[in-house]
């Protein structure tokens, strides 16, 4: 099961302190709009997103369709396909990409811990 790219998504308190901070580390702002409150920030091919007053929890984020760098990928295993490999492993899912559509759509889980995770196809 090809997942795609894979990032954190923190859900910072202060965006201006955080990004501060991960520059510190290494990383680099390449995406998003400071204010709107969203940025995602690489150092090679890790990839974290801070995310302002958008969600109360980090989220294990992955992309179908994306490499580590962002770039579409030539095949990938499409979201809605995902979804169904899911349910038939007995995964339950918190919210569903429509079946019957196609290109971008997401999917949410939990591990068994309580950590969301989310499947967010873009293409």
């Amino acid at each position: 099961m090809d997942l795609g790219a894979f990032s954190i998504s923190l859900a910072v308190k202060d965006i201006a302190a955080s990004k501060a901070f991960y520059e510190k580390l290494g990383f680099e702002a390449v995406g998003g709009n400071i204010d709107e409150n969203w940025l995602i920030l690489r150092n090679a091919d890790k990839v974290i997103g801070l995310f302002q007053g958008m969600f109360d929890k980090n989220i294990l984020t992955f992309n179908p369709g994306w490499d580590q760098q962002g770039q579409e990928t030539g095949s990938y295993t499409d979201v809605r396909q995902l979804q169904q490999a899911l349910r038939d492993n007995g995964v339950a899912l918190v919210s569903e990409a429509d079946e019957n559509s196609s290109g971008p759509a997401s999917i949410t889980l939990l591990d068994p811990d309580g950590n969301p995770i989310l499947i967010d196809q873009h293409r």
